[in-house]
């Protein structure tokens, strides 16, 4: 059954104007791909600004940091025992620019990154941000902490809409697939 957090506007990924990138899962390890996901950002980010004022760096630097941390985060929360890729589009309309990421999850591990999006969503952002940030200062260096500062940088500097789609996988019947929307809004920039 498919499940809905945010605001998740499947229409909005139709338009005549869009750029995808799919990596497939087991090509090269993640700690090797890692260091490409700017590259793919900037690409994304460079692909946008045939289509806005090339004067107009605010739209290039929000859709080069969207796309990285939709990237990362699509990495990060996805199930390498999978046989899907990881994508990640860019979908163009006059006023608005629409982040598009799939990527796929077992049983286990939606139930943690949906944790972290009721937090997200049920939060004041920029209190959520300052928290975040005082979390990560106090952490020992070895200690990882999931912070979401990508998603709250987009919400407090960005004004985006944020929504997932958590519905089964049609390729593999024990996964989940997570699409994740993010909502730009061109004027806000």
């Amino acid at each position: 059954m498919a499940q809905v957090f945010g605001v998740y506007q499947g229409d909005l990924l139709k338009t005549n104007e869009y750029l995808i990138i799919r990596f497939s899962p087991s090509s090269v390890p993640l700690k090797e791909r890692w260091r490409n996901n700017g590259i793919s950002a900037d690409f994304m980010a460079d692909y946008t600004s045939t289509f806005f004022p090339a004067d107009n760096s605010d739209v290039r630097s929000a859709v080069s940091f969207i796309a990285n941390e939709l990237i990362e985060n699509a990495m990060k929360f996805h199930d390498y025992t999978s046989d899907q890729a990881i994508s990640v589009g860019l979908f163009l309309h006059q006023e608005r620019l629409v982040f598009h990421a799939t990527n796929t999850l077992d049983h286990r591990g939606v139930k943690d990154y949906q944790g972290i999006i009721e937090e997200l969503l049920n939060s004041d952002p920029t209190e959520l941000y300052l928290q975040q940030l005082e979390a990560n200062a106090s952490a020992a260096d070895d200690e990882e902490v999931r912070s979401g500062i990508g998603f709250l940088t987009m919400l407090n500097d960005y004004q985006v809409k944020l929504g997932w789609l958590f519905e089964p996988d049609p390729h593999e019947a024990e996964k989940i697939a997570v699409k994740t929307l993010v909502d730009l809004t061109v004027e806000s920039l």
